[in-house]
């Protein structure tokens, strides 16, 4: 039918100078912009640095997102709920950068009680495994009592941090990691954490949506910005502490 809606269909060997724009995404479902390429790190990195991830159930073909709108947090006003403030005085809570990156994106990859399966796949999991050994993907880990109980890991667009997922084993973990990462984002001086679509649990952190547009252009500008080197992730700023 003469002007419906259609998303591109890439080939498997590459995708390299062939993303199509953001603007060309679906409305619906939203932000749907094309199916198949490749999850090398050279399509990875392009990818997020146009605003772009991929996002595929099993079973499913390789899923490129970029949703309109866009949820962001900015790092220096993220929401400490009062709960929060008392887990943290009541819990003696470690954070550490890059040190358990494997077990931080397998914990995120797990099955959860509220869904059947996972969107991370073997092919996903390895694909952002050889991002972070190249330096451009990072988690940050929370621990209690010697336990890895909480983590987030993401990839680094310039002075963007696009949160890819988190997970908890213990009450509260991922908000603490969740604050502690905004910490250290907002003491680097980064613009946005990406955190791609809404849920209640981010929004009671304080992120919000922005038009697609707004985002894209504040990435661009970030992109520009000089980046964090990957070892800076090496040296916690706060030492292993929340804040």
């Amino acid at each position: 039918m003469t002007g419906a809606p259609r998303f591109l269909c890439l080939a498997t060997q590459t995708l390299s100078d062939r993303l199509p724009s953001p603007s060309l995404a679906l409305t619906e479902p939203d932000g749907l912009l094309a199916a198949g390429g490749s999850l090398a790190p050279a399509v990875l990195r392009e990818a997020y640095q146009r605003g772009i991830f991929p996002w595929f159930s099993e079973g499913q073909p390789l899923l490129w997102w970029s949703p309109d709108p866009r949820t962001v947090i900015e790092p220096a006003s993220l929401h400490v709920s009062r709960s929060l403030q008392r887990s943290l005085r009541r819990h003696s809570w470690q954070i550490t950068l890059d040190r358990a990156f494997g077990a931080v994106i397998r914990a995120c990859a797990a099955p959860r009680a509220e869904t059947a399966g996972t969107w991370l796949c073997e092919d996903m999991v390895a694909a952002y495994e050889t991002l972070h050994r190249l330096g451009h993907a990072h988690s940050l880990e929370c621990w209690r009592e010697g336990a890895l109980v909480g983590g987030i890991y993401g990839v680094r667009a310039g002075a963007v941090f696009c949160g890819e997922s988190m997970f908890s084993r213990v009450t509260d973990a991922s908000k603490v990691a969740m604050l502690a990462l905004c910490r250290r984002l907002n003491h680097w001086g980064f613009a946005l954490l990406d955190c791609q679509v809404a849920n209640p649990h981010l929004m009671s952190m304080g992120s919000r949506e922005v038009p697609r547009q707004d985002f894209l252009r504040v990435l661009a500008d970030a992109a520009l910005a000089r980046a964090v080197s990957p070892q800076a992730w090496q040296m916690d700023p706060f030492e292993g502490r929340v804040e």
